[in-house]
Parts: structure tokens; C-alpha cells; sequence
């Protein structure tokens, strides 16, 4: 067998020509006893990278005037604004119950669980009204009303159709409200009054089975509540192992408008609200 040729080279010829993807077998060397120099190296023409290989084929999908406006947005949120997060479980089974012998009642309409979510986060803001603002660079901006933003799956992204004082509307009146806008996100059919303005946003994924997740805040608003699923977990209640429905929320908070006490306060109330759900029919 023979011998493959010895190629002399500098170690410094040797570095650069790896780097340069060369092969040092086709250069010629100028040094003493024809070894290859860094000069060399740097003077030799580096091999085109070859393309990378494409597997099947690809679709370019036109970005909508909707999905380019949701990227600025959202880009502009998390690039700008100080994101910081706070969790609460909550223990949903008197709302699950309370819900059920509603339902149970009711003539025409089923309640769902975002609308006694929506409600309560509706009445904890009444309650800390500093959670319910936006900030800008002269004032931080305070909402009279309680305007609540719902996250709604749409073509060609996600829409936020809005609850006008949801606190002042019973559970029924904000489901039937929801229905009809949810109707109108999926057919494309929004108006711009049904999505303008809003101090608060909610984003539930619970019906996917997502346990938890942080949400992107919607400015100018200073608050998102992510929503996720309720699940049968252990819990210790009165030093005693048992099992309930927990759900855990997460709340996004633009740190400039809203400080983490009042975020803690917020959830506090909303915590409260939901696993004392009768709270939400008065």
C-alpha cells in the first residue's frame, strides 16, 4: 500500500486553512523546502460553501395586514416594556359546582368558564383600580371603566374583541356578549369598536390542556392574565392530603405602570373570587 504524500505546513497554515474550508493538498507552498506558509493560506481562494440542503418542498404564506400588525405589536411589547410575572393557583370545584347547577337551570345559553373568569377579573380590578392602566411617558393612565380584552383565535391570527364594563354585567349578559363576538372573530367580521381600546386582556388556553403559560402583554395595557387548565392535583387543606380542580394563571405585568405589590393584590382578589364564586352573582 502506499503511502499518502506528506504535506508540509506551518501550524498557523494549518489553523487558517480549516478555518478557510481549504484543502492544504492543493496549495503550493512558498516556504523553505516548499512548505506552506500562512502566506499561503491567505492568499489561496477560500471553497464556495456549499448550499444547504433543502428536504421537501416549502409554501410561503403572504403575511396579512392582521399578522404583520399582531408582529409589531408584540415585538414592540416584549422589546420595550418590563415584563415581570406572578402565579396563583386557584382551587376551582365551588366554581365548577356553581356552574353546573346554572347550567343545569338555564334556558338557551351554557355557561362556560372564561365568562366567571372574565367577571372576576372584572370585580378585582374594581377592586385595585391601579391594576387597571397603561403607562406612557408623561402619566401613568388609570381606566374609569373596567374594559376587558379576551384573546379570540382568529383567521390569520389572534384578535382581543372587548367586554365594555364587564364589571357592571352579570355572567349571563358577558357570555351571550362573548358568543357574539367570538362569532364574528372567526368570520372575519369584527368591527373596529369591538376591538379598540380595552384596559385588560385575558389569553385562556386551558381548553388545550396547557397547565401554564406567560403571556405577552397587550399594549398600551399594563396587564395579560394567561389562563390554563384545571386539573385534578393533591392539595393539603386543613392538614388533611385530598385532591381538587386546581387551574393556574399567571399575570404579565408592565413593571412602569403597575408595581408587584398591586399585581399580588390583583390576583389576590381574583383568587378569592373565583373559589367563593357566589361572590360573582351579586
Amino acid at each position: 500500500m502506499n503511502a499518502l504524500p506528506r504535506i508540509f505546513a506551518s501550524p498557523v497554515a494549518r489553523r487558517l486553512a480549516a478555518e478557510k474550508g481549504l484543502d492544504l493538498a492543493s496549495l503550493a507552498g512558498s516556504g523553505p523546502h516548499g512548505r506552506i506558509v500562512k502566506a499561503d493560506v491567505e492568499t489561496a481562494k477560500s471553497k464556495p460553501l456549499s448550499a444547504p440542503t433543502i428536504s421537501g418542498q416549502t409554501e410561503a404564506i403572504p403575511n396579512t395586514t392582521l399578522r404583520k400588525t399582531i408582529a409589531k405589536r408584540l415585538t414592540e411589547s416584549k422589546q420595550t416594556i418590563p415584563h415581570f410575572y406572578l402565579s396563583v393557583d386557584l382551587d376551582i370545584d365551588q366554581l365548577l359546582d356553581l356552574r353546573e347547577k346554572l347550567n343545569q337551570r338555564a334556558e338557551g345559553f351554557k355557561l362556560s368558564v372564561n365568562d366567571f373568569i372574565i367577571k372576576a377579573s372584572a370585580k378585582a380590578l374594581r377592586q385595585i383600580p391601579a391594576a387597571n392602566a397603561s403607562w406612557t411617558e408623561d402619566a401613568t393612565i388609570r381606566y374609569a371603566d373596567v374594559d376587558i380584552s379576551v384573546a379570540v383565535a382568529a383567521p390569520g391570527g389572534l384578535v382581543t374583541p372587548i367586554i365594555r364594563k364587564a364589571d357592571t354585567k352579570t355572567v349571563a349578559q358577558i357570555s351571550a356578549e362573548m358568543k357574539v363576538l367570538a362569532e364574528k372573530a372567526k368570520a372575519g367580521k369584527l368591527m373596529p369598536e369591538d376591538y379598540q381600546g380595552g384596559g385588560f386582556t385575558i389569553s385562556n388556553l386551558g381548553m388545550y390542556g396547557i397547565k401554564s403559560f406567560s403571556a405577552i402583554i397587550n399594549p398600551p395595557q399594563a396587564c395579560i392574565l394567561a389562563v390554563g387548565a384545571g386539573e385534578k392535583r393533591p392539595v393539603v387543606k386543613d392538614d388533611a392530603l385530598g385532591i381538587a380542580t386546581i387551574c393556574t394563571v399567571t399575570l404579565s405585568v408592565d413593571h412602569r405602570a403597575v408595581d408587584g405589590v398591586v399585581g399580588a393584590e390583583f390576583l389576590a382578589a381574583f383568587k378569592k373570587l373565583i373559589e367563593d364564586p357566589l361572590g360573582l352573582l351579586l
